[in-house]
């Protein structure tokens, strides 16, 4: 490629066959399971000595957890929906009751339904307009393709309505007689837009909306008034969206703004107007315009919220009344209403170091109730109702630690750690009170920064396990997230993305300077993109760490880059680059790639996690890796691939069962620090 020989020695555990891999795990073939297998027992011996920590650790975090737990109910006319969990059950109950609380019905029990199969998830679940059925969909492999069933809820039972080889997401037209949905390609994308009349064969399906350049994907979601499905088709790059009139039997889609590179908008519908979150004409950190119904065309958008460089409109909510924005300015969350009539602003916000917010989903449009989480690393999930109207905040629920916790027996931190070209990198830390900050306390340092996705600085019951043991759990919140507006983003991308990980071990180099920790006392962590962030780091500074955690780590990135035919692959040349027509992108790519820049140095231990049919990061990706690792460094370890037989890219599904993958990431984090696995 581009005049440079690339030798793969490790590309043969890539399955010819890897579609049907994905639908159908048994298809693998012998000699690669052999070697999947051959890993597994290879990570379990080495990991043997931790079993009882484990154990603890699971009945620790389990502790935590409130078994029978239940989401504050979402009224939809005289019913209020919601979800709970049975005591010891894996999987979401989804109930309603009468508005008084009487006469509760379960609609869809998540325990029933995925007894005895070894991956179960349940993606979306839909009642109909005119709470006489239920949609739901559910995955039953860990490949991400969703069956949509139909539970008819005077009968009690799913009708023959069996539709295949989804996304899973789906919205009802107003007169419950059909839903649109999302059907996956033979690439396993989404691809296009059908309409699925109740009783009918799925395969006479009407075709809505299709995308045939496989660089864009299809996604469907109702508008919050319930007027409109939208069809939102988006790249890394730019987005546009169409309008499907659910009071329309027959709609076709309503084109709002064609595509444009790098014009991103979303929409949403109120009265004979449109409320559009947008980046067009410069806005870098997106404001939001408003277009009329009738013409809603870019040509028709006026500024209703300008663009302030620097404050991120993360989304927007749509009232009768009320306009209410979610935007981030010096890495903080804030809440805005803004009243339509007056023009009057108010903020809600809190006065934590750093925290997580966030709006929650409501079915009902004709509403004055805005409802919210907030937590912090300290604090647990706090869900409020509050009235925009009279700025009435009431507290509706607060998750529960059976076990017991504290807050104020923690401490949350915002740190900003220099890097080499003067950024200032956000970097989040929890640790107890009682901790003595000397320059020996091991650290879990956690990054991701990709596609602008920013991490929360949010409640995790899990994590307490490692910060009551002495460790400080810390947050890198690098480039390549939106933490500091888009321009993180941007400067975590393309020919930019080593940025991301200079600041990842910038942000290791500053705890140490702080005196909080010492070099060999860090353990990184990462998942996906982020296990990306985990190898590229790990390959610049490997006597920094200590060990290193990397879930489904999207590591082996240039031969997945020049794969057109993956998943993934034709919409992240937009992310990273395409090597195949640009010589540049190739070279760089090719510089920072963690399969393809592995050293001759002694490497800390690594634990590489992968799932069988995780369609997002394949299989073969923690597998490559770990074997060119050990063929290739002159020492430490042990270097441990464990691939999940039975789950995806999210790993176990159920509750209970994540906690063992939490127990075990944890106790390897623990080891590492205890120095189990040798000098």
């Amino acid at each position: 490629m581009h005049g440079v020989a690339i030798a793969d020695e490790y590309a043969w555990l890539k399955a010819a066959n890897w579609q049907e891999v994905l639908r159908d795990p048994a298809a693998l073939p012998a000699a690669i399971r052999t070697v999947i297998d051959a890993e597994n027992d290879f990570a379990a011996r080495a990991l043997e000595a931790q079993e009882p920590l484990r154990q603890a650790l699971v009945k620790e975090m389990r502790g935590r957890i409130k078994e029978d737990d239940a989401e504050v109910p979402l009224r939809d006319g005289r019913f209020l929906y919601y979800l709970r969990y049975n005591e010891g059950g894996q999987h979401p109950i989804f109930c309603r009751s009468e508005e008084d609380g009487a006469a509760v019905e379960t609609l869809l029990d998540g325990d029933a339904e995925g007894a005895g199969k070894i991956f179960f998830d349940i993606a979306e679940a839909r009642h109909s307009p005119d709470h006489r059925k239920f949609a739901w969909s559910a995955d039953e492999n860990g490949s991400e393709l969703h069956a949509i069933r139909v539970r008819d809820l005077d009968q009690g039972r799913d009708g023959a309505d069996i539709v295949k080889d989804t996304d899973g997401s789906l919205v009802w037209t107003a007169d419950s007689g059909s839903f649109y949905y999302v059907r996956v390609d033979e690439h396993h994308r989404p691809a296009a837009v059908f309409r699925h009349r109740l009783g009918e064969d799925p395969s006479t399906d009407a075709l809505i909306f299709e995308e045939r350049d496989p660089r864009w994907f299809i996604h469907v979601r109702r508008s919050q008034s319930g007027a409109f499905g939208i069809i939102s088709v988006s790249d890394h790059d730019a987005s546009e969206c169409h309008l499907l009139d659910l009071h329309d039997p027959a709609a076709r889609p309503r084109l709002i703004e064609p595509r444009a590179p790098g014009l991103r908008y979303e929409v949403e519908h109120r009265g004979d107007q449109l409320h559009i979150r947008a980046n067009a004409d410069g806005a870098e950190d997106f404001k939001i315009v408003v277009a009329p119904l009738a013409t809603p065309a870019k040509a028709f958008w006026a500024d209703e919220i300008g663009h302030k460089p620097g404050r991120m409109i993360i989304a927007l909510s749509v009232f009768p009344e009320y306009l209410v924005r979610l935007e981030r300015e010096e890495g903080l969350p804030r809440i805005v209403i803004r009243c339509f009539e007056s023009g009057e602003e108010h903020a809600v916000a809190f006065a934590e170091e750093a925290y997580s917010l966030s709006i929650n989903e409501r079915l009902e449009f004709d509403t004055r109730l805005l409802r919210f989480t907030y937590s912090s690393m300290t604090t647990p999930r706090e869900t409020y109702d509050y009235d925009l109207a009279t700025g009435a905040r009431v507290l509706r629920k607060r998750q529960t630690i059976p076990s017991g916790h504290d807050p104020a027996a923690y401490v949350t931190r915002r740190l900003f750690a220099p890097a080499a070209d003067g950024e200032l990198v956000p970097v989040s830390i929890l640790y107890r009170r009682d901790l003595p900050l000397e320059d020996s306390a091991p650290v879990l340092l956690y990054g991701y920064g990709a596609y602008g996705h920013p991490t929360p600085a949010s409640f995790s019951a899990t994590r307490l396990s490692l910060v009551d043991r002495g460790f400080i759990y810390a947050i890198a919140h690098v480039r390549g997230g939106t933490e500091k507006g888009w321009r993180w983003y941007v400067g975590g991308k393309l020919a930019n993305k080593p940025h991301s990980f200079s600041d990842f071990v910038a942000a290791a180099r500053h705890l140490i300077a702080k005196g909080l920790t010492k070099e060999g006392r860090i353990v990184i962590q990462g998942g996906s993109a982020g296990g990306m962030l985990m190898g590229a780091a790990v390959n610049l500074a490997p006597d920094l760490f200590a060990g290193v955690i990397a879930d489904v780590p999207f590591v082996d990135v240039l031969n997945t880059m020049l794969d057109a035919e993956l998943p993934l692959t034709p919409p992240e040349w937009l992310e990273w680059g395409n090597p195949i027509t640009d010589a540049e992108a190739f070279a760089a790519i090719r510089s920072y790639s963690p399969y393809d820049n592995i050293v001759e140095k002694r490497y800390p231990p690594i634990l590489a996690l992968g799932g069988l049919t995780d369609p997002r990061v394949t299989y073969w990706e923690p597998l490559k890796w770990t074997a060119r690792l050990r063929a290739t460094m002159t020492g430490g370890g042990p270097i441990l691939c464990k691939i999940n037989m039975g789950a995806g890219h999210g790993g176990a599904p159920g509750r209970f069962d994540r906690l063992q993958d939490a127990a075990l990431q944890y106790a390897f984090a623990l080891a590492c620090v205890e120095g189990a696995f040798g000098a």
